[in-house]
């Protein structure tokens, strides 16, 4: 029903979380699969709420995903920069073909006010969730739009229509995706393009608890990491978070002909949650 064999995939923050589940899922469905994500250096170190993995981690991913069978070219990306988004898409195009399907999945975040609020921080921020995908989406919808197929999915989040205290950056970065979203799906609505956000609430991954662990840090009421994962598991409807694989499949499934009708959306993933 799902089946993808032969399509071209690019996956946008690729090694880890949610983005390193699509990237499973699509190539499990059959689809050749380009990842990139952001490869920190070990002068960087990993200080901040963003997931950086080193540079080993290229051949970990590559490695997992190919046993499924199929192409897959995996490299360092960071989306900020228009010039290494240009030299990657062109790469990825050689690796495994044009691409049929782009997920951006490259995210980042950090718990700060308004008051405060740097520049940097705040560019940093908009300039991945927001710009980044802009860049990435630029690079493959014309090819998507001259060969009558194609499907953008990106990654959003409950922030895009929910406020967070301490997350202007992020909130204002997902509600913006969101304006895009609907923009990129009207101009290839006529041409056999898709554009859909998913929205989840709380994802449990790697991202999540070093956010978590930022929220920890700022209340220095002397919790740890996993009694605030636990409040916020109690405080979902269900009972618990979501998990990486729930988002992978219904990225699958809109990346399906059976989803063709399926554009201009936004769907949330929540378990019942508001945010």
């Amino acid at each position: 029903m799902t089946n993808l064999i032969g399509r071209a995939a690019i996956v946008t923050g690729g090694f880890s979380g949610m983005g390193f589940a699509i990237a499973t899922a699509l190539a499990k469905a059959g689809a050749n699969v380009a990842v990139g994500s952001y490869v920190a250096l070990p002068r960087e170190g990993r200080a901040d709420a963003a997931y950086y993995p080193g540079a080993d981690e290229i051949e970990r991913v590559r490695s997992s995903l190919a046993t499924h069978g199929i192409k897959v070219h995996a490299a360092h990306l960071d989306v900020r920069d228009s010039d290494l988004t240009g030299s990657f898409f062109a790469e990825a195009q050689a690796a495994v073909g044009p691409a049929d399907i782009l997920v951006n999945a490259a995210g980042t975040t950090a718990e700060q006010p308004v008051c405060g609020h740097s520049d940097a921080l705040w560019d940093k921020i908009v300039d991945t969730n927001l710009t980044g995908a802009f860049r990435t989406t630029r690079a493959v919808l014309p090819g998507m739009i001259e060969r009558g197929w194609g499907r953008i999915v990106n990654i959003g989040s409950t922030a895009a229509s929910v406020g967070w205290k301490d997350n202007p950056a992020y909130c204002a970065s997902k509600a913006g995706l969101l304006g895009l979203t609907r923009c990129v799906a009207l101009e290839g609505a006529a041409h056999g393009v898709t554009c859909v956000m998913i929205s989840p609430t709380w994802v449990e991954t790697e991202l999540m608890r070093r956010n978590v662990a930022q929220v920890v840090e700022r209340e220095g009421k002397g919790r740890s990491v996993e009694e605030l994962m636990d409040e916020f598991r109690k405080g979902n409807p269900q009972g618990r978070m979501m998990q990486p694989e729930e988002i992978a499949a219904l990225a699958v499934f809109l990346c399906s002909d059976l989803a063709r009708g399926i554009t201009m959306e936004n769907i949330q993933i929540t378990g019942g949650a508001l945010w």
